[in-house]
């Protein structure tokens, strides 16, 4: 028996891939399961998916893996390091009213990889927040592959340790106090940069 326990090198997937029982392959195929498991792309958790490819596709990192233990979402081919958050007015079930926009911004402790277990320092993880919000308020055209339907909040993280140090959620009121810089999908690239620049 194999007692490697070293971090397993996740493949990218093609969806043709075959379940298979005593080695005998299924008509059920990967893709199937993403269909099943994926499509509703309004969800909480899908959404917040999404965002991050959505991100990751405009910078031109998505064409490995999401890795779901980093300590922060995503990082730039120039080193910058990204918290992706999603939010939206709309959700899949019936809603009496528009949700409220609320974004997670609370300081983590972040997972060592090297270590196995969590950082012992709690603080924010990345250099720049990327607040993802699906603005689109009309049930019957909603679409979030439309990426015209998003609008992106980018705040560095330096602005939100000064303002909002111990703060674990922030609504999109008190974000736009903040400043951030707002954007279109095609100008997420050019956002960071001038955040960046202008870091002390």
């Amino acid at each position: 028996m194999d007692n490697n326990l070293s971090a397993i090198l996740v493949s990218r997937k093609s969806g043709e891939e075959r379940f298979r029982t005593k080695g005998v392959p299924l008509e059920n195929k990967l893709f199937g399961f993403w269909q099943w498991a994926c499509s509703d792309l309004s969800s909480n958790t899908m959404r917040g998916i999404l965002a991050e490819y959505i991100v990751a596709s405009e910078l031109g990192v998505a064409s490995n893996t999401r890795r779901e233990w980093d300590p922060y979402d995503l990082e730039t081919q120039d080193g910058v390091k990204l918290e992706i958050k999603s939010a939206s007015y709309l959700q899949t079930w019936a809603q009496p009213k528009f949700s409220e926009i609320l974004f997670d911004i609370a300081p983590t402790k972040g997972w060592n990889a090297r270590a196995s277990k969590p950082g012992s320092e709690s603080r924010r993880q990345a250099d720049v927040y990327v607040f993802c919000l699906l603005h689109h308020q009309e049930k019957a055209t909603l679409d979030p592959l439309d990426l015209g339907q998003w609008t992106f909040y980018l705040l560095s993280t330096s602005v939100l340790d000064a303002k909002k140090p111990k703060q674990k959620k922030i609504g999109l009121s008190a974000l736009l106090k903040l400043n951030p810089v707002q954007v279109s999908f095609g100008e997420i690239g050019s956002a960071i940069k001038k955040i960046i620049s202008a870091s002390p």
